[in-house]
């Protein structure tokens, strides 16, 4: 774990909406910054007429460059494509948006939402993600890791979709506060405790997964692949 900032080089995260990046990987991505990483942040969705009103599509875009600005995020890139509607998109349109980010990004390590989330926009992300960071050439992705959203991946039906069931920690007690911040900013999409949205709910899974390898705060992620 020591030497996970140092060896992640340049970082991108894949969001199918805003505030997902934020709630899966939000104190490892201000531990990346702060070790030198450079992190990318892709919002892959945007909310569109007539389901999202343009007005609160633009608070939220305000929202995230606040939160984004609190992480050390070093650029944030809107692919603009429709939110809860992805499965509308063809999927070699989908593959191929998330193909020419990876190409002009050129990320060493990528963080993506877990396949089995309860929200049909984070599944395509993932696979999408998955066919165009494929190692076809000699640079490639040499890690992907998957995240778990709060009211997303635990909201599946257990055993009929897969289980998110991590194998990499990462320590954030040093960055859970600046999470909680970057959520915050977040003001459309926060909520009162008990809603899982909430900062209470955020720094509980915190500490839950930090416990669990002995530390007082982490951000739990499933290998998908590592090339060494």
């Amino acid at each position: 774990m020591e030497g996970f900032p140092r060896k992640a080089g340049r970082i991108l995260i894949m969001a199918p909406h805003p505030d997902d990046e934020v709630l899966g990987c939000g104190g490892t991505m201000a531990r990346l910054a702060e070790a030198g990483s450079t992190v990318d942040v892709a919002i892959v969705t945007t909310g569109k007429p007539p389901r999202y009103d343009p007005a609160g599509v633009e608070q939220l875009r305000a929202e995230t460059a606040a939160a984004h600005a609190l992480l050390g995020v070093g650029a944030t890139h809107y692919l603009d494509l429709p939110a809860a509607e992805l499965d509308g998109v063809p999927h070699a349109d989908l593959n191929a948006a998330i193909g020419r980010l990876i190409d002009a990004v050129r990320p060493d390590t990528i963080f993506v939402p877990f396949v089995g989330d309860v929200h049909l926009d984070h599944q395509l992300v993932f696979r999408s993600t998955m066919v165009a960071a494929r190692p076809r050439q000699a640079t490639y992705p040499h890690t992907i890791l998957a995240y778990e959203t709060l009211s997303e991946s635990n909201w599946s039906a257990p055993y009929v979709e897969p289980i998110f069931a991590p194998t990499v920690y990462v320590d954030i007690e040093a960055t859970l506060d600046r999470k909680l911040a970057a959520f915050a900013a977040y003001r459309s999409q926060c909520c009162a405790f008990p809603n899982e949205r909430s900062p209470e709910a955020i720094r509980a899974l915190a500490m839950l997964r930090g416990a669990t390898v002995h530390r007082r705060a982490a951000e739990a992620f499933l290998l998908i692949r590592e090339v060494i």
